[in-house]
């Protein structure tokens, strides 16, 4: 039987191409590498041909394309029989609307409009709307697309070219003007840009193909989750991950449903807390999906040293693009966010003033936007986090004085948990931060790209190592059953690219030579975004060219500073590609890309191996991202949703588990040997991870180790490879006389299976692989 809450998971992509059935054939791969349970991805039917499945059209229903509920019972079947146990994702706050004949509830919505069974799923103000939905499709006027025949009656439906919509009963007869038609539904079809300020639905962050869902009403909870229920009723699956709680217009009591819904299984919450931020303990949840786990262990692996000399590289690629200086952090989301809530969000906005009762006053709108600007985290959970309400209220007052008497106007209301622009601010101010930071102000900030990470602030350079085991120590505390990860489907940056990445603390100086070197052959002509793309490059190389282009293309236009999605600069975009280009058609750049590469990459997979063992043996539930026990060099997606090869992986694990002993090279078997003994340490011996005490190091080079005892299994990990490197240069011995201290008695490296006696020489644990996994007496 699975146990009750997971030692640890492996994520699995649910797809088309990758079913359930396909899921259950890794079982016994699963196993062997050590996984305590499997994770997976959205499988309620999504919009046809999802990769992701988070664009789900009907949760009553596991996807067909999936596999079905068939194949949910088949894999629930022998997953629970090898004893794992199963995590799913789900994805309360919406709905997929794209194709609106793929979704009955919105198909019915738009023919009946509020009189709709399933008008009360959707929040839609219809009076602002003249009672009809608003559906940003059109690419041009009404009128215009009536005129060329693109907008037509056909088929007893409304089309625009090949999208499709209910008509309303009684709406349309033969020979009628197909504008008079339009006119007569309970939707009306507009200018796509029009969605910024014009909306009249909640959706997803910026996302109007992805409308949102009011499970704050009992019915409407009951209703979506009729199926998630039946899992648990059924026994099928043993836990959720919820997607984007912060959305929800009431997330503490939808957890609490939840945790009524699935008899107290495990819950955890994909919440992204800010630096410093801890995860409100009234929540009916295990913790969150990791992400300020991954910020911590990321950052204990980066040299402070290095942050003057990446400072000065970019305050010289600014002068250089005639740009102005950098900002401090807090002013550059704040701009970034105010940009968001003047731009794509404008209609959320405009919707808040409404439910203040105010629509049509430019101070109040000022207002909520520079609100929003200042909110310092996500979102607060009234009357819990007034403080934050308060602290953003203080900064806007500072920055904007002229709007004082309309903040003193807005913040009642703000500030009362009952009042609906309260309500409606807490839902808005975390998609503000999420555009306004994850996917605007980190691809701007280009100083070092291990450090933008989600759920990470860049202006936090470094973590110490005491603390990070102080980090470590308080969330092993208030929350050990946290899900912790390196890599996610939404990670910027795969975990071995930032590891690569973070070797640049070590060698600014070096850095700032490379890339001169690489930007006087092609140049975008914006300096940091240089930065930014080359930095990708060597972290993922070797890559292929579509990835980087793709790449390339969306970092740029998210970035929204030389070209964006909604004006793109053909000019700046073609050297972009030229640069991308540059990496595999210039002889010299392809030289100098190559040997950089392989000047760095062995500190990077020392980087690499430091994290994961820390991850897999830290405390919390440890997630291992599909296919990331090898070398995990993905770039943001769908660069992170590549199909995985298994085969591949079963081989080496095969030959690891038959005493082979692998290098640390580009195949990753290092990799996998540390993941699949920690996994299966961690699920065979759970007592000897029950604390986490500090270990003590001495000696010269301590301060190149981090040691911690989690009661039992002892984890060593190596930090700052090119420094420690740099010691021996000089010294003949990195290490020299540095030591972990322990008490009498053998010890065994499980990843090597040598056995060590009382205080143990850091030059001897460690000369074969940069991390060392340590268990009490001799193994069988």
């Amino acid at each position: 039987m699975p146990t009750p809450r997971p030692r640890s998971t492996y994520r699995l992509q649910i797809r088309q191409s990758f079913t359930l059935d396909d899921a259950a054939v890794l079982q016994q791969y699963l196993s062997d590498l050590g996984a305590d349970w499997v994770y997976l991805s959205p499988i309620l039917t999504a919009s046809e041909g999802s990769d992701h499945g988070y664009d789900v059209v009907d949760p009553t229903t596991v996807d067909p394309a999936r596999g079905g509920r068939r194949a949910l019972e088949r894999a629930s079947r022998v997953f629970h029989d090898a004893g794992l146990g199963i995590l799913v994702d789900i994805v309360p706050n919406h709905v997929g609307v794209a194709r609106a004949e793929q979704n009955a509830w919105w198909w019915d919505v738009l023919a009946h409009g509020p009189a709709s069974r399933h008008a009360a799923a959707f929040d839609i103000d219809w009076a602002f709307g003249g009672g009809r939905v608003r559906l940003p499709v059109l690419g041009e006027d009404v009128g215009a697309a009536a005129s060329s025949g693109a907008l037509r009656v056909e088929g007893g439906e409304l089309r625009y070219y090949d999208h499709r919509y209910p008509l309303a009963p009684g709406s349309a007869a033969v020979g009628d003007d197909v504008l008079d038609v339009h006119d007569r539904q309970h939707y009306e079809l507009m200018d796509w840009r029009r969605e910024a300020y014009d909306l009249n639905y909640r959706r997803f962050f910026g996302v109007s193909s992805l409308a949102a869902v009011r499970v704050e009403d009992r019915a409407v909870f009951d209703e979506t989750h009729a199926e998630v229920g039946n899992w648990f009723a059924e026994g099928l699956v043993d836990g959720l991950r919820v997607d984007h709680p912060d959305g929800l217009r009431a997330p503490v009591e939808y957890l609490e449903r939840l945790q009524e819904l699935t008899g107290g299984a495990y819950v955890a919450v994909e919440k992204i807390l800010e630096h410093g931020e801890d995860l409100p303990q009234f929540f009916a949840a295990e913790g969150t999906t990791g992400y300020e786990t991954l910020a911590d262990i990321d950052r204990v692996l980066v040299d402070p040293s290095g942050e003057p000399g990446l400072g000065t590289l970019d305050e010289r690629l600014r002068a250089a693009s005639d740009l102005p200086a950098a900002l401090p952090w807090a002013e550059v989301i704040a701009g970034t966010k105010r940009a968001v809530g003047e731009g794509i969000l404008r209609s959320e906005v405009r919707r808040l003033a409404r439910d203040l009762g105010v629509p049509d006053e430019p101070a109040t709108q000022d207002a909520l936007v520079e609100l929003l600007a200042r909110f310092p985290v996500y979102r607060s959970y009234l009357p819990a986090g007034r403080e934050h309400l308060d602290e953003a209220a203080a900064a806007a007052r500072m920055h904007r004085p002229d709007l004082a008497g309309a903040l003193d106007a807005v913040l009642p209301a703000l500030a009362d948990p009952q009042h609906p622009a309260a309500l409606r601010f807490q839902q808005t101010s975390g998609m503000v931060m999420a555009k306004g930071v994850e996917d605007t102000a980190f691809y701007r900030a280009t100083r070092l790209g291990t450090l933008t990470e989600v759920g990470a602030d860049p202006s936090v350079f470094a973590l110490p190592v005491d603390r990070f085991h102080a980090a470590q120590a308080a969330r092993h505390a208030a929350w050990p059953h946290s899900m912790t990860t390196l890599s996610t489907h939404d990670t910027k940056r795969g975990e071995d690219v930032r590891a690569r990445l973070a070797v640049l603390a070590e060698i600014p100086a070096r850095w700032a030579q490379v890339l001169e070197e690489l930007t006087d052959a092609a140049t975008t002509g914006h300096g940091p975004f240089d930065a930014l793309l080359w930095q990708a490059i060597v972290g993922a190389w070797p890559a292929s060219r579509e990835r980087l282009h793709a790449y390339a293309e969306k970092a740029a236009r998210e970035a929204a500073e030389a070209t964006s999605w909604l004006a793109p600069d053909e000019a700046f975009e073609r050297r972009m590609h030229v640069v991308v280009d540059g990496a595999f058609d210039d002889h010299d750049v392809a030289a100098r890309l190559e040997s950089f590469v392989s000047e760095i990459e062995g500190a990077g997979w020392s980087n690499s191996l430091s994290a994961k063992l820390l991850q897999l043996t830290g405390p919390g539930v440890p997630d291992v991202y599909q296919g990331s026990e090898l070398w995990e060099q993905s770039l943001v997606d769908p660069d992170n949703r590549r199909p995985v090869d298994f085969d591949e992986r079963r081989r080496l694990l095969s030959l690891i588990d038959a005493g082979a002993q692998p290098v640390v090279d580009r195949t990753g078997a290092a990799k996998l040997l540390v993941t699949a003994r920690a996994l299966r340490l961690r699920r065979d011996r759970p007592e000897l991870f029950t604390r986490y005490t500090p270990m003590t190091v001495v000696g010269a080079a301590a301060d190149h180790a981090i040691a911690v005892d989690r009661g039992g299994a002892v984890a060593v990990a190596t930090r700052l490879p090119v420094g420690l490197a740099e010691r021996g240069e000089a010294t003949g011995s990195p290490w020299e006389d540095t030591m972990l201290l322990r008490h009498a008695g053998p010890t065994t490296d499980v990843l090597t299976g040598r056995v060590y006696s009382g205080h143990v020489l850091l030059a001897e644990l460690l000369d074969l692989y940069p991390v060392a996994l340590l268990v009490a007496g001799e193994l069988p």
